[in-house]
Order: C-alpha cells, then structure tokens, then sequence
C-alpha cells in the first residue's frame, strides 16, 4: 500500500532535492584552496549534483517524478528535456506504472488549432493558436482535413499532404517540421520506438516512411508489398502495421497501368494487414482480416491489434494478438496464446439508427489497455451526436464516455501517453 502511494504521490523533500541539485544557493560559500591543498582524513567528500550524474541516473530520478510535474520539469535545462522526451524515459514510467495514457482531439478552428483531451470522464478542451511562421491559419483546415496523427510522448505530430505540425501538450506549443517526401492522403502513419512511420495514401510510390524528431528529417525506409488508399496504421512490438484501405493495381506489378491510375474503379478493398519490423527492416508474413469487408479503424491496446470492420450495414470488431514470442517458449507466449491469432469480439454497441455509409466515420485511439471509439458523422436522422465509446481489453466490455463536442466532429485523434 506505501509503495503505491509513493508512485502516485511527490514527495516535497525528493522535488526539493532535484531542483537544488541543479540550481545550488548563491549564498553557499566557496572555499578557496591552496594551490597545494592538504586534506583532512576526516573531511567530507565534496557534494555531487544532479547535474554530474550520468544519464542513466538521471534517468532514473526523473522517471520516478509525478506526472503533473513532468511539464516544468522539462523547462530546467536542455539536457533534462532531451532525457524527457527519449524512448528510454517512457519504457522507464512503462516499468514503474507511471504512464498517463489519454486520448487527445485535435481540429481547426477559425482562430487556429484546438485540443481536447479524454481524461477522468470529459472532454476538457485547449485552444492554441501557433506561430505565424508554423503554417498560416488559412491552411490549418485544409491540414487537418487530410492529415494524420502519431504521438511520441507528449508530442503530438499532424502530419499532412504537404506540411507537417508537432503539437508539446507539455508547453501548448505548435511548431513547424519538415513534410513528407511523397504527398500522401488517407495513409497509415504510426510511432514506434521513438519514430514516426508512414505508408501508402499515394498512387506513384508504395515507399515507406521514416520520420526522427532529433534531426527532423524523413527518410525511404522500405516499399511496401502493395499500394494502398485509405488505410490505417498501427503499432506493437516493433512493428508497424498497415491496415485496410483500397489496393490500388496488382501487387505484382512494378508499374502502374494508366487505367488504374487515372480511375479508382479498379482498386478493391485491401481487407489485409501489411507488417513491416521496424528492427529487422524486413516485412513479414501479410495477415488477412477474417470476414473481408472494409476496414474502417483500426488500433493497438493491451497487446493486440483492434480492427472494426463493415459489411453493409452490419460492424464486426477483431482482435489481433500481436505479441510477438519470446525467446526459447517454443513458439507460444506465456499466456497460452499465439501471434497472428484472430478472435471476433463484441461488436461497439450503436444507436439502431446508425448506418454505415459514406456520412458516417469511426476512429479508433488506444489508450493503455482500452480502445476509445470516436463515430462522429454529418447531422442523421435528427442525430447530433459524436457518440464516444470505450472497450475494456481485459474485462471484454464495451462503455459510454462523454460525447464528444461539436468542433471535435471532424477532428484527427491520437492515443498519447507521458
């Protein structure tokens, strides 16, 4: 029970120890010595601050702060906000349970960005507006419009056809960061160990993407097996899934024909999985998704891939088991279960009236151990509502949040954990 309350709790003394370690008294007197100094036996050893300490160290003190701290922390110095942003703070908080997983929408607004984060049961909106020299406020709806969005840590990154934004919900920041080499709209974007992936959402290249915050730059990773319109994107374990969309052309082609670049009546829906291990650089096995049908969100959470489906008027909801075996278990994980393994779970409970066409759009955020399912549409049936929607991984359930607000409707949504 102490241990629990001292993870969730600052201790005073410990916050105190850190910010004196890094800004000693101006009082404190400096003791000149002698070019030859001879020292006491008995004389203390001289005081170590934080800031002699090496990363690893470091590292570990500050994964052990409270997270309504994190924010001011990160305005210290350079060096403790390069450590607070690094894959190896968030795999610290991951191990010690320190993680705060929320779901974050963003949308334009006629005065510029504005966020809103699911958190303890509500919507609980920011309204930012970012530098001229980030992107003009005339563009920030055609951005969002066809953008997509990938969070590492408390970073945020909206990353459209032509232009890409980071958004700190550390400061309420927004700066500019370098675009895409291709053009893409409606691609598979997603973060794994601290980059940013993306794939398909273009006819001329099936190149992957990768993207490093450090250096700001994007790099050809890869070419995935085939080119795909509308997909979704997804990561666990190293490995970046791609999910749904339209296949455009045959996958054995090196070239498009000028028919199926010019029409999109010869695409099909791609009711697969495309799995690139980011590691390894090597594509694995493709997986098809039970029941074909179109993919219209899909997820990761709890240690697996969650994809919705439609078929007409009907949803039909999967789980992927994408933990990946560990070594000498003989193929399977500890739990019994196998990579690759398909399950048809409960489908999201919606409204009688609700039917899936082209009016309607879903999103799916993972958030810990939880999907939030976001269905917002154009005014239907006398229904205005942005019904949000939460399945428990573990317990299997499907519950209610707070509808989302109006100027969410036709907002981009991000799983994000700090």
């Amino acid at each position: 029970m102490s241990s629990d309350r001292e993870r969730e709790s600052c201790n005073s003394r410990h916050f105190a120890w850190l910010m004196k370690s890094c800004f000693p008294s101006p009082n404190d007197i400096v003791v000149k010595l002698s070019s030859q100094p001879q020292p006491h036996p008995n004389s203390p050893a001289p005081a170590t601050t934080i800031s002699s300490l090496p990363d690893d160290v470091v590292l570990d003190c500050l994964s052990r702060v409270p997270s309504n701290s994190l924010p001011a922390l990160s305005l210290v110095c350079r060096r403790w906000s390069r450590l607070l942003l690094s894959p190896a703070f968030s795999d610290l908080r991951r191990r010690r349970l320190l993680l705060r997983h929320a779901a974050v929408a963003i949308a334009a607004t006629d005065l510029g960005l504005s966020a809103a984060t699911l958190l303890d049961g509500g919507w609980n909106p920011t309204l930012f507006v970012p530098s001229y020299d980030a992107l003009s406020l005339d563009n920030f709806h055609s951005l969002l419009a066809h953008a997509r969005v990938a969070s590492i840590g408390p970073r945020i990154f909206v990353i459209g056809r032509n232009a890409t934004l980071q958004y700190d919900t550390w400061t309420a920041s927004v700066s500019a960061r370098a675009a895409t080499i291709f053009p893409r709209k409606k691609f598979a974007v997603a973060a794994v160990a601290g980059k940013i992936y993306v794939a398909g959402g273009s006819s001329r290249t099936a190149a992957v993407e990768e993207y490093s915050p450090e250096t700001d730059t994007w790099r050809v990773v890869s070419h995935a097996p085939r080119k795909r319109y509308g997909c979704v994107g997804a990561s666990f374990d190293g490995v970046f899934y791609v999910v749904g969309g339209l296949r455009i052309g045959a996958s054995e082609q090196s070239v498009l024909s000028r028919a199926s670049r010019s029409a999109e009546a010869h695409a099909a829906y791609a009711s697969s999985m495309d799995l690139f291990d980011v590691e390894a650089r090597a594509w694995l096995r493709s997986r098809t998704v039970p029941g074909g049908g179109c993919v219209v969100a899909a997820c990761a959470a709890g240690g697996h891939v969650y994809v919705l489906t439609s078929h007409a008027v009907e949803l039909s909801f999967w789980s992927f088991y994408a933990q990946r075996k560990y070594k000498n278990d003989g193929g399977n994980n500890s739990d019994g279960n196998v990579f690759g393994e398909w399950c048809r779970i409960k489908s999201p409970p919606l409204h009688a009236q609700v039917r899936v066409d082209t009016r309607m759009r879903f999103s799916c955020v993972g958030i810990g151990d939880k999907v939030v399912l976001i269905q917002s549409s154009n005014e239907l049936r006398g229904m205005k509502e942005r019904l949000v929607l939460v399945y428990d991984c573990a317990a299997g359930e499907w519950g209610r949040e707070v509808d989302l607000p109006e100027v969410y409707r036709r907002a981009a949504y991000v799983g994000v954990e700090c």
